[in-house]
């Protein structure tokens, strides 16, 4: 059967199966592994040639955040999922290439692969009168294909759309060199004796600008805002590490923020010492900047600390202070927006808009039958986040486990913005941020339910 959607025709596909999964990175096969395990039918729709989310090296012509200099920030101990560890031979860290191997391997040997189908973008999702959930996915061709399902699992994640400055800074039509953003940086190489400008001091800014600093004549790093720049180890062990001990957990947030304050002074001293702005905000108020490059890079002058672009001209960037350096390229590390283009306008998001209003992170409370496994921001590994997300998705899924009424889930999703508000403010993306040991706890409650 044909029909006519958007304009376009659509090849109507029967399908037994149940459900129907978004993303075959390491949310969407997590969730994958939990319907598989309990027996549930399910499909998984990938837009990428192969699986790995952000981890697989995209090919030519194809945008993607996995730059070659792309190492995990979380040991390996805690990334890997429970029932396939990460190899023992990998260092603690892995590179790109290895986490985007170990994510394949596990779907071989969770036996995922033939349920999943590559190439296929969704394009939309939305739910029927009868509350089932309408498909439409578009092909490698172009060929457009509609299915309906109980549930969809939305696997995706929070990395989708690029974000540059808007507006961006005065005569950047000017600008005689080249204007990217970390979407598109593939190694530092690329930009061998050239004279770089890195904006941003998050994840990717610190990486790039510690790559870069190897390649290029001259690295800037462009930092409007300070923020806590934390090294991956502490005290000899992994900070995820420290924040899953027993101990830790046993700490009040107040006792946790002044540990890792000292820790931090003992570490690394003030960041002013490094021509870098003091953050305004108390550690674990907003995002914090975990690397153990950056500050050697500025220490050793291989990157430059500058503060905000003011303005550009020709190849001429003149920074808010005054001083000004001549570029030939302007790496944006200024983050990605989360956006859900296939599913029904203001969801995630509910009538706040600028939050995502999930039950307990996972259930959209006026779309029965959608879940989301993976748009959360952790401080410390996200992976048996993602599990445990999972694995309750699965038992809702075939009926073991029962969700509360419309209101019960506002009342929770309220207490709960409230609460993340009094911590971090209304910043862009609060509303996803989790503490693991806390969160980890109430889906496991949930399991037991």
């Amino acid at each position: 059967m044909e029909s006519s959607w958007g304009g376009a025709r659509v090849g109507e596909v029967p399908t037994a199966a149940t459900v129907c999964v978004i993303g075959a990175g390491l949310s969407g096969l997590a969730a994958a592994h939990a319907l598989s395990v309990r027996g549930v039918d399910f499909v998984c729709l990938e837009k990428a040639p192969d699986v790995g989310g952000i981890w697989r090296q995209p090919g030519a012509g194809e945008r993607g955040p996995a730059y070659m200099s792309l190492h995990l920030n979380s040991a390996k101990q805690l990334t890997g999922y429970s029932d396939f560890p990460m190899p023992a031979e990998l260092p603690l860290y892995p590179g790109h290439h290895d986490v985007a191997h170990y994510l394949r391997s596990f779907a071989e040997w969770a036996g995922l692969l033939p349920r999943v189908e590559l190439r296929t973008e969704v394009v939309s999702v939305r739910q029927d009168d009868d509350g089932a959930w309408t498909v439409v996915s578009r092909d490698a061709d172009g060929e457009r294909t509609r299915r309906r399902f109980t549930h969809v699992v939305v696997g995706s994640g929070h990395n989708t759309e690029a974000v540059l400055p808007d507006p961006l800074p005065p005569g950047s039509e000017s600008f005689t060199g080249r204007i990217l953003h970390s979407m598109d940086y593939r190694d530092g190489g690329d930009f061998a004796g050239q004279r770089v400008v890195v904006v941003g001091m998050g994840a990717s800014g610190v990486d790039i600008a510690a790559d870069l600093s190897r390649h290029a004549e001259r690295t800037d790093l462009s930092v409007r805002r300070g923020l806590h720049v934390v090294p991956k180890q502490l005290f000899g062990m992994s900070v995820d590490l420290i924040a899953d001990a027993p101990w830790w957990s046993e700490m009040s947030f107040p006792e946790q923020r002044r540990f890792v304050e000292q820790a931090l002074r003992v570490a690394r001293g003030k960041l002013s010492d490094y021509g870098l702005p003091e953050p305004d905000h108390p550690v674990f108020s907003s995002a914090v900047t975990i690397s153990d490059e950056i500050l050697s890079r500025i220490r050793h002058g291989g990157v430059i600390p500058r503060p905000a672009i003011g303005s550009l001209d020709g190849d001429r960037v003149t920074f808010t202070d005054g001083t000004e350096v001549a570029a030939d390229a302007i790496v944006y590390c200024t983050g990605f927006r989360m956006a859900f283009p296939f599913l029904p306008a203001g969801c995630p998001a509910g009538p706040r808009q600028e939050a995502v209003e999930l039950y307990e992170r996972v259930v959209a409370p006026d779309r029965p039958g959608l879940y989301f496994v993976g748009l959360i921001r952790p401080v410390g590994s996200i992976t048996r986040l993602v599990e445990a997300q999972a694995r309750w998705v699965a038992r809702i899924v075939d009926g073991e486990a029962s969700l509360p009424s419309t209101d019960v889930m506002r009342e929770e999703i309220d207490v709960y913005l409230k609460a993340v508000e009094a911590r971090y403010g209304r910043t862009e993306g609060a509303s996803i941020q989790v503490d693991v040991g806390s969160y980890l706890r109430e889906l496991d409650a949930l399991q037991d339910a």
